[in-house]
């Protein structure tokens, strides 16, 4: 039987997780796509990356899917997608989800305080 903590430790195996630091330095790559997997609240309360997809982790197999109508354009299979949450941990399942549907290039920056606090570029949704 799988356990929240059973799923943690395979999202976080599976997916790579990087400093907010590091992840600042690879925002400037026009090609990477950050999204922000938590709920409209809590994004309205802090703002979110600059340019960041806002993809609640609830949607996001829809979106990520372009079989269905609800498909995110900017999720590609090869594109090189940077998940954040509150913490880290939304940001691994999500990481993990999208690696299960085929994606390739999947990266946990962990939550939105630390790229925050790192100086990364955040704006208002």
């Amino acid at each position: 039987m799988q356990t929240s903590k059973s799923y943690m430790d395979a999202a976080n195996a599976a997916v790579p997780r990087i400093s907010a630091a590091e992840a600042i330095a690879r925002h400037a790559n026009t090609a990477a796509v950050f999204v922000d997997v938590r709920d409209s609240a809590a994004i309205a309360a802090t703002g979110t990356i600059k340019g960041a997809q806002l993809i609640p982790r609830g949607m996001l197999e829809f979106m990520a899917d372009p079989a269905t109508a609800a498909h995110n354009k900017a999720l590609t299979k090869d594109a090189e997608v940077y998940l954040v949450c509150a913490a880290g941990g939304q940001a691994a399942l999500a990481g993990k989800t999208l690696l299960d549907m085929g994606y390739t290039n999947v990266t946990n920056i962990g939550g939105i305080g630390d790229w925050v606090k790192a100086g990364g570029p955040v704006e208002e949704a």
